[in-house]
């Protein structure tokens, strides 16, 4: 008669810490590089740390939140963080969107346009801001020769007007990033059954009718992973519109994060840096838990 033996204590004890060993260096990497410097910027906001000294300085109180919520510059800046959010994620959605479903109804070369779509999303922040500003140049640019071609006699200065600066920068951004969220609704696409389609085919829904009432709301969990990456992406925007404009003209284009590395590793304000830093973050998780409970609101209503 066969017998079989237990497991020792000593694999079982080893099979018990496996996971864990396992992730233990992610944790680690985790607690020093993000919760950590979280945590110091929460410190440091009650306290006048400088970079010129040692330690954390003298402690402020509230007196950092208060300087903050009445500066001028941080309400303009916000604003402006806000505004380019607003031009980016708008078309970054429904233009990854309407290209996707175009690319979808390829069968084949369907890999050139993922390539070609995402392409541009490789490259450097410094090589996109050089290149649009090459296109965005006065006389010389290419976007002052197309609107000629309109019959616009004085082109605008792409760059150089408070009132074109923030829209040529997110237009640029646009161009830039759009082939991140086209290939997350190409994947989304690809988990719709074509069973689906089919069977609105046959109960007389025409091409449009099968996107607005069968693919669209079949990619909705897609749509709102989308809607919160660009939120929060475009909420953070620092890279293009530092080299391209540098906050200007008359700090028209300077966003948030822009006005935390000028005073933080400028002027060598880290106590008041981290404020600004931290109200920004609680801007960014407010916005991210507002839009999560639109949706399941509409999830639970359908």
């Amino acid at each position: 008669m066969a017998t079989t033996t237990a497991p020792t204590p000593t694999s079982s004890r080893g099979d018990r810490w496996a996971g864990p060993g396992m992730l233990l260096p992610f944790a680690l990497f985790y607690l020093v590089f993000l919760v950590g410097p979280l945590l110091y910027t929460v410190v440091a906001g009650f306290f006048e740390t400088s970079l010129l000294k040692s330690g954390l300085g003298d402690f402020a109180g509230l007196s950092n939140y208060t300087e903050v919520l009445g500066d001028a510059e941080f309400w303009r800046t916000l604003r402006n963080t806000l505004w380019f959010t607003v031009l980016t994620t708008v078309p970054l959605v429904l233009l990854s969107l309407a290209l996707a479903l175009l690319a979808d109804r390829f069968v084949r070369g369907r890999w050139f346009f993922r390539f070609a779509f995402f392409a541009p999303f490789v490259l450097p922040s410094a090589v996109i801001s050089l290149l649009f500003m090459f296109i965005y140049a006065d006389q010389l640019g290419l976007a002052q020769e197309v609107v000629t071609w309109f019959g616009v006699d004085t082109p605008p200065s792409w760059l150089g007007d408070p009132d074109w600066a923030m829209v040529s920068i997110a237009a640029a951004t646009v161009w830039w990033t759009i082939g991140f969220n086209f290939v997350l609704y190409l994947a989304g696409l690809q988990d719709v059954p074509r069973e689906v389609h089919e069977a609105a085919a046959i109960d007389g829904a025409g091409p449009w009718q099968r996107i607005r009432h069968v693919v669209v709301p079949m990619l909705g969990r897609t749509t709102t992973l989308v809607t919160v990456l660009q939120v929060i992406a475009s909420l953070k925007v620092f890279d293009q519109i530092y080299m391209m404009t540098n906050g200007g003209p008359d700090g028209s284009t300077r966003p948030s994060l822009q006005l935390i590395y000028d005073t933080g590793f400028v002027e060598g304000r880290v106590g008041y840096a981290s404020t600004v830093s931290l109200l920004l973050f609680l801007v960014i998780l407010f916005v991210s838990l507002v839009w999560f409970a639109l949706v399941r609101r509409a999830e639970k209503e359908n």
